[in-house]
């Protein structure tokens, strides 16, 4: 299983115009894409790699409820057996089942995710530990960001049978970047005033309170005097002061000591807002945005009937969304369910301005009754809703697509199941190239698919079997290729009848498509 993810097909990516809600059909679009999951992420390499700035997934949680079946097209004799079969709580199996199903998806994400980029992935007490295990080693111990612990209940389960209620998930975290922080929570400039008119600006008073006993830190123990009243102020036993006896004789003498006007209480210090380093203070790793609870209600009062079960709440998305992300990036869920994450997405664009582009994949019969219907209510308004959000609707846009066929070189031998020019395209620059495929470059007249950091790529083909036997590179379509830029040329044909002196000449790296194409279809 640590390579499956190598041997999996490249499909094509199938547009459905009817499904979308676009003008124009793109895959630079917001995207709901149909499909299993490891092929649609193995599809959106070409386009995506290195490009995906926050992924968010809920995957099955292992419960043995979930009725979740094995169906990944391994090599192993032993794996193959687990094909087709539901995994539920008789299986003894079931634990090795769900991690082979993680570890191929996980490490195509990991190869989508942005190098300023963080994963999110939900997930509760069954198998939490096993996924951590297994993101240490693909992502990496040291780009573990954080377990945030998610109360996911308002009230007591009293269902129970040992007596305590099960009231939170987790949200295992990682980046691809030792350096990656967490954005953390905007400062509350509210907190900062300026009673006194201290021409050094706003200010809040804080604590100058320690941590540490008189044992631990004789030299956070000492008595302050005020300079002004001669009256001294000694730390708590336990406590005693959070500076060293220098900072604060600066701290007077730059009158920043605020001196308490009562005994009961003790000097404190100005903090100005000017001296903050940032405008985000510390995340917390206690999420108690919102519950399962409301997720439910708001999937409820979008399709107006109960539809799938516990999906996740939208604010506990858009904070996680906030951490990670700016107005233009990327997010990327695979595991999409109900469509939560693209109307977290949508939401938030709504409330900053922001372009925030979303990929959903769903591989379930759902996708476009649920999943799409959901975001397509979400982006013209749902009259009905009891939300005024809903109501109004967030505007956007986004277009469906399914996973199609495999993109076999040998299929092309059979003329059966025949790319189209785009996505043999998109096939071809990516696996030789190892760059991101933009459809927008392509000229099917002069067969340019784009342009990498060392070459120039050409393809010379068309779906049809009759065309690919009678059409090769030969030497006018070297001299006709566009003018030479400085880069070698790559250039993908059914065969060449140019030489080889030809080809050096016109600096082009010739690449054949399966040779027997013409060979055998003579």
């Amino acid at each position: 299983m640590q390579n499956h993810h190598l041997a999996v097909k490249y499909h094509q990516l199938v547009m459905k115009k009817e499904l979308s809600l676009t003008d124009k059909v793109s895959l630079h679009d917001n995207l709901i894409i149909q499909g299993d999951n490891l092929k649609v992420l193995k599809a959106l390499l070409p386009s995506y790699a290195g490009k995906i700035k926050c992924i968010y997934i809920d995957p099955p949680y292992n419960t043995g409820n979930e009725n979740w079946i094995y169906n990944d097209n391994v090599s192993s004799p032993m794996l193959k057996e687990w094909l087709g079969q539901t995994v539920d709580k008789e299986d003894l199996t079931r634990h090795d089942k769900w991690l082979c199903m993680m570890m191929p998806r996980l490490k195509l994400l990991r190869e989508l995710l942005s190098e300023e980029g963080a994963i999110f992935i939900s997930i509760d007490d069954i198998e939490f530990h096993r996924l951590k295990i297994l993101c240490d080693e693909i992502f990496g111990e040291e780009n573990f960001i954080a377990d945030f612990i998610w109360t996911s209940r308002q009230n007591v389960d009293s269902r129970s049978l040992n007596g305590v209620s099960n009231d939170h998930e987790y949200i295992l975290c990682y980046s691809k970047n030792t350096e990656y922080k967490i954005r953390g929570k905007e400062v509350d400039v509210a907190k900062y005033k300026n009673p006194d008119k201290d021409e050094r600006g706003p200010w809040m008073s804080s604590s100058i309170d320690g941590l540490a006993t008189a044992e631990a830190r004789p030299n956070l123990h000492y008595i302050i005097t005020n300079p002004k009243t001669g009256k001294k102020y000694k730390p708590s036993p336990e406590n005693g002061w959070r500076f060293q006896r220098s900072t604060i004789e600066n701290l007077i003498n730059e009158e920043r000591i605020i001196w308490p006007k009562n005994d009961l209480s003790k000097p404190r210090f100005k903090r100005y807002l000017n001296e903050r380093l940032t405008e985000f203070t510390g995340f917390s790793s206690i999420l108690q945005t919102a519950y399962t609870v409301e997720g439910t209600r708001e999937l409820r009062d979008i399709m107006g009937e109960e539809t799938i079960k516990f999906p996740k709440p939208v604010a506990l998305i858009k904070d996680l969304l906030i951490q990670t992300t700016n107005e233009n990036d990327i997010v990327l869920d695979s595991f999409a369910g109900s469509g939560t994450t693209a109307h977290a997405v949508l939401e938030l664009n709504k409330e900053d301005g922001g372009n925030r582009k979303f990929i959903l994949a769903e591989q379930e019969e759902y996708a476009d009754s649920i999943t799409a219907e959901r975001v397509r209510r979400v982006i013209k308004g749902v009259k009905t809703a009891k939300s005024e959000k809903l109501k109004k609707g967030t505007g956007g846009s986004f277009s469906y697509f399914q996973l199609g066929d495999a993109i076999k070189l040998e299929s092309l031998l059979r003329g059966k199941n025949l790319p189209s020019f785009t996505e043999f395209a998109r096939y071809l620059f990516y696996t030789a190239t190892g760059e991101e495929f933009n459809e927008n470059a392509i000229d099917e007249k002069t067969g340019f698919i784009g342009e990498s950091k060392n070459y120039e790529a050409y393809l010379i083909y068309k779906p049809d079997i009759e065309w690919l036997k009678r059409n090769a590179l030969t030497l006018d379509g070297c001299e006709n290729l566009p003018k030479f830029k400085g880069k070698q040329r790559l250039v993908f044909a059914p065969c060449k009848y140019a030489d080889d002196y030809a080809c050096l000449e016109y600096r082009i790296d010739f690449c054949q498509l399966p040779y027997e194409i013409y060979r055998l279809q003579q």
